[in-house]
């Protein structure tokens, strides 16, 4: 290998790659925080639920003062994970729309679409199960550090995978079991439904600490290359 090969620079970012914000970031994971800390407490309730339902083992020995209670409890908890849930995922989406943004000028031949789909993918029926996923897929690309002289290029995406899967079931899942509750009318069928619905809980806890960690480990990599420069 000649020498002026062993030399060769490693080409530069474009000139005033923007570092994205921290506070933005800072917004984004406590929506999802609390997000997860209404799915804990609709788990409590749920599992409080669960033990008045089932009582000394007999659903028919189930006091009806303390079911109503229960339900009227688990129904709360519902209500606080919706209302929660849509400002937490508008903060979300505008820290997504941010970032392909600023990712879009670190690497700008690793994308196949626009920035305005970074906010249009998460609105589009079945569109939303897949886009979005593979604007994050680019993002990490984009964001990954450039390999050393002679190394090969690979962007482990193992985070982006472990968010989007957990999110996509937890989405469908949920739909599955809030049909499933409504539909419910024994004691046993509303049991059935408060179980799956204790599922579906951790799984959404598990996709929001995921959320929180892509969206560190994203923005973390694209403020070090935009302040690095390569």
């Amino acid at each position: 290998m000649s020498e002026s090969s062993d030399l060769r620079p490693r080409p530069l970012l474009p000139a005033g790659a923007p570092v994205s914000s921290l506070g933005l970031l800072v917004a984004a994971v406590a929506g999802l925080a609390l997000v997860a800390f209404c799915d804990l407490f609709s788990l409590f309730a749920g599992f409080r639920f669960l033990a008045v339902i089932d009582g000394d083992g007999s659903f028919s020995t189930a006091p009806q003062q303390e079911l109503d209670a229960a339900a009227a409890l688990y129904e709360t908890a519902g209500r606080y994970q919706a209302i929660v849930y849509m400002p937490a995922a508008i903060v979300f989406v505008v820290w997504f729309f941010r970032m392909r943004r600023n990712t879009g000028l670190l690497a700008p031949d690793r994308f196949r679409n626009g920035p305005g789909w970074a906010i249009g993918a998460w609105l589009i029926p079945l569109v939303n199960l897949w886009l979005p996923y593979r604007i994050a897929l680019d993002m990490w690309g984009a964001a990954t550090p450039l390999p050393a002289e002679g190394e090969r290029f690979r962007a482990r995406t193992w985070p982006v995978n472990l968010w989007w899967g957990l999110f996509v079931f937890s989405v469908l899942f949920d739909r599955y079991e809030a049909t499933k509750y409504r539909d419910a009318e024994s004691l046993m069928e509303i049991r059935d439904a408060v179980v799956q619905y204790i599922t579906a809980d951790v799984v959404h806890i598990g996709a929001a600490a995921a959320a929180m960690y892509f969206a560190v480990r994203l923005t973390s990599m694209q403020r070090l290359k935009a302040i690095a420069g390569l």
